[in-house]
Order: structure tokens, then sequence, then C-alpha cells
């Protein structure tokens, strides 16, 4: 066993920390969509601000661990590598940035609204585009990412793997996040 295979073991951890999280924050949201009142929002809110915590975590993780295989095998000036350090940072600004900004006027609107039905603003949020496109286009930047880690390519196919993902994933987050149909009441029989 020698170190560089534990810093790839430390890097593929890193890895399913922030993949388990994202998988988590979609979860929360799935629910949060379909709440009716506070009260069946509230733990999918509060599990999302706690799973939130853990990205920087994930992030770091696989800065260090990269960092390190990077000069251990590779160069700073191995074109995928500089992309995936490109895509560190873009998750830290849309995840913590946007996305965190966008969660936290919907937890607000939640505490806002107090007991009972959702009102027509925290149910608004809940199907916020710019929060739904970001939870699933930062985990698609991730798998572009990925791809890039096994093939190897130069910049512009780096570029095009991550972009590609990005697209994939915000037209999933865009599909997934509009507002559930409303089901009209069932008309009663003639009598």
């Amino acid at each position: 066993m020698d170190t560089y295979h534990v810093v790839l073991y430390g890097h593929f951890l890193a890895l399913l920390v922030g993949i388990g999280a994202a998988t988590i924050i979609a979860a929360c949201l799935f629910q949060l969509r379909a709440a009716q009142t506070v009260a069946d929002a509230a733990p999918w809110g509060m599990l999302a601000v706690e799973t939130e915590k853990v990205f920087p975590i994930a992030i770091f993780g696989l800065f260090g661990t990269g960092a390190y295989m990077t000069s251990d095998v590779w160069t700073w000036s191995t074109r995928w590598i500089d992309v995936a350090i490109a895509v560190l940072v873009l998750l830290t600004v849309l995840g913590a940035g946007v996305a965190g900004r966008r969660a936290h006027m919907l937890k607000h609107a939640l505490m806002e609204n107090g007991p009972g039905p959702l009102g027509e603003k925290a149910r608004k949020l809940t199907c916020d585009p710019a929060l739904w496109i970001l939870s699933f286009a930062n985990p698609g930047m991730v798998l572009g990412v990925i791809w890039n880690m096994t093939q190897k390519p130069g910049l512009g196919g780096s570029i095009a793997a991550v972009a590609g993902g990005f697209a994939v994933g915000a037209a999933l987050g865009l599909r997934l996040g509009r507002a559930p149909a409303i089901e009209a009441a069932p008309v009663g029989e003639p009598a």
C-alpha cells in the first residue's frame, strides 16, 4: 500500500460525501415541493440546512487529496485537472452563493408563514428554478469531472464534459422543479 492510493481512497470518500449530500438535498426538495403545510415542510427544510454543512468538507477534501495526487503523479498544467479545480470554485460560488441564498430565502419564508397551510410565497420558493437547477446542475458538473478523471481529455474535451453535465443537470432540475399540477376536486354525481 502506497500513499498515493490511500489519498486516492480519501478522494473517493470526499466525492461520495458530496454526492450523498447532493442526493439528500434533492430528496428534501421533492418533499418540500410536495408539502402542503409548514408541519410537512419543516423536517425536510431542517434536514437540508444540516446537510448543506457537509459540502465544504467534500470540497476541501477533494481539493486537498486532488492537490496531493497532482503534485505526486500529474502536473499543475494538466488541463483536465485545471478544469476540475475551476469546477470546485464554481461549486462553491454557485452552491453557497446562489443555491444557498435561495434555500435560506425558503427557510425564512417557511418561518414567516407560521403554522398551517403553506402561503403563496413559501409555496413558490419550494419550486424556485435557481434552487432546483443548481441542485441538479452542480452534480452534473461533478459527473463531468469524473468523466474527465477517467478519460483525461484535453482542455476542450474537459470543458465540454463539464458543460454537458451542467446542461443535462440544469434541464433535469428545471423539469423536476415545476410545481405539481393541482388536482381538481371530484365532481359530485348528479341527483
